[in-house]
């Protein structure tokens, strides 16, 4: 199963940019997004920035992949 993660630009450095994916930072290509600009939303995939997204969009799948997490951490 492939899953693309949201994350927002923090950093854009030629070819690269600096993304927080839920607290973590990872730089990730973004020649399929150059016009992706700092405090734009993103979804990463195998270290690509593959579409510029919705804010709203963004944060709410960071919320449904928390709860996914919780709940395998709980067992359930």
């Amino acid at each position: 199963m492939c899953l693309a993660i949201p994350a927002k630009v923090v950093a854009v450095n030629g070819w690269l940019a600096k993304v927080d994916m839920m607290g973590n930072q990872r730089e990730v290509g973004i020649q399929l997004n150059p016009e992706v600009q700092i405090g734009d939303y993103v979804l990463v995939h195998a270290g690509f920035a593959i579409e510029v997204i919705d804010e709203a969009i963004a944060l709410e799948t960071e919320e449904l992949l928390l709860e996914e997490a919780n709940a395998r951490e709980d067992g359930t």
